[in-house]
């Protein structure tokens, strides 16, 4: 018996198709980060490809096989080629796929050495047509910043509040996601951490009260960082302070296109 394939009809409207595919769907993997170790985690998946005008229909079930048959581990390195392999198992010239997830670094406190979880909220995004892969990645990283003004003006003390930074851009496959988040803390009062004892308490309060930074002062100094990374090809950079002292945020951000 033979089953007829209609999305594989010819279709007379003379319309292509930017992109058609699965939104929102939930599927677990293994991130490869930058020492090779292994990270369970589950992200959330679009997938898509163009469509001919002259074709009728994609095949929606080849995109969920892609998943389980090829997106058992995933890196910024593998990317490229899970890209390639979607668009072309999907018979299309162009193919996308976005993926969001939380990464986890095992981060030890600055004096105790203690070692604990923080988390980043991850966003990679692809574009594959005729062997040119472009990837975009997206990471939010909390740190703490502290107020100049305020601490020049008080007798004693300086609010201080955490802060997303968040970094959008164009890269080469060769960077990683620490390499992201290790420059932007660098930059801020200081990294935040999950678990730290009194000696790192005291510690990480003092070092931010030394290093006070505006949230114009942030996005500047991990802007001129940015600019030095050749890895980085373009991005969106911004920074919001959520306020200790005001019902609402401070917010900057800078962009800045390489290849132009």
């Amino acid at each position: 018996m033979t089953i007829e394939d209609v999305q594989n009809h010819p279709d007379t409207r003379n319309i292509a198709i930017n992109k058609v595919g699965i939104k929102d769907i939930r599927h677990p993997f293994i991130f490869i980060d930058k020492e090779g170790h292994q990270q369970a985690t589950v992200g959330t998946f679009n997938l898509s490809v163009n469509l001919p005008h002259h074709q009728k229909g994609t095949h929606m079930s080849r995109f969920v096989a892609l998943l389980n048959e090829d997106c058992q581990q995933l890196s910024i390195k593998s990317f490229s080629a899970l890209l390639e392999k979607m668009t072309l198992k999907l018979e299309a010239e162009t193919g996308y796929i976005n993926t969001e997830f939380l990464y986890f670094v095992n981060k030890a406190a600055p004096v105790s050495g203690v070692k604990s979880l923080l988390d980043y909220q991850i966003k990679l995004e692809g574009q594959w047509t005729n062997d040119v892969t472009k990837i975009h990645v997206s990471v939010v990283i909390p740190v703490t910043s502290l107020c100049p003004c305020s601490k020049k003006i008080s007798e004693y003390g300086a609010h201080n509040q955490r802060s997303h930074i968040t970094v959008s851009a164009a890269i080469t496959g060769n960077i990683c996601l620490e390499d992201i988040i290790q420059l932007v803390e660098k930059q801020a009062s200081s990294e935040l951490y999950s678990l730290l004892k009194r000696p790192d308490e005291k510690y990480v309060t003092e070092l931010a009260y030394d290093n006070p930074k505006f949230v114009e002062d942030v996005v500047r100094d991990i802007a001129a960082a940015l600019n030095e990374e050749e890895r980085i090809l373009s991005y969106t950079l911004e920074a919001e302070n959520f306020e200790s002292i005001h019902n609402h945020s401070a917010y900057a951000v800078i962009e800045n296109n390489k290849l132009t």
